[in-house]
C-alpha cells in the first residue's frame, strides 16, 4: 500500500491536518467550522480508513482543537466510532487532545466525546 501524507492548510474555517503514514501520527490543530464538516472531513476519514485497513501500525491522533461546529462534532464522532471499530478488531489507535485549561467548555466536549471510546484517550493540558 502506497498511502500518501495528508496535508491540509489552516483556514479561517477549517483546522490544519497532517497525517504521516510512516509515523502513524495525526495531527489536527484549530478550529473547526466550515459550512460543510464532511466535504472536509471527507479526506481524513478516507486517510484514516486506509491507514487502519493497510498499515497494521498504531495510529496516534493528537487534537488542538478549541471550537467545533455542530456538524464537526458529528464529523469527529464518525471519526472516533471509526477508531473504535478499529481498536475492538485489534487495531492500536489512541487520541491525545491538547487543550488550555482556562477554556472549560473544551474539557466538557472532549469528556463527551471519551465517553464512547474504549480506546486509550488522554486530555492534556497545554
Amino acid at each position: 500500500m502506497n498511502l500518501q501524507t495528508l496535508s491540509l492548510e489552516k483556514t479561517k474555517n477549517t483546522p490544519k491536518v497532517n497525517a504521516d503514514p510512516s509515523t502513524g501520527l495525526f495531527v489536527i490543530e484549530g478550529d473547526s467550522y466550515p459550512e460543510n464538516s464532511y466535504e472536509f472531513f471527507g479526506s481524513v476519514f478516507e486517510w484514516v480508513e486506509q491507514y487502519l485497513d493497510g498499515t497494521g501500525q498504531k495510529l496516534s491522533m493528537q487534537l488542538q482543537i478549541a471550537y467545533m461546529n455542530t456538524s464537526s462534532v458529528k464529523a469527529m464522532m464518525d471519526l472516533f466510532d471509526m477508531m473504535e471499530d478499529a481498536f475492538n478488531n485489534g487495531a492500536q489507535v489512541e487520541v491525545v487532545w491538547f487543550y488550555d485549561p482556562r477554556n472549560e467548555r473544551v474539557i466538557e466536549m472532549v469528556e463527551e466525546f471519551m465517553e464512547d471510546c474504549t480506546f486509550p484517550f488522554k486530555v492534556q493540558p497545554r
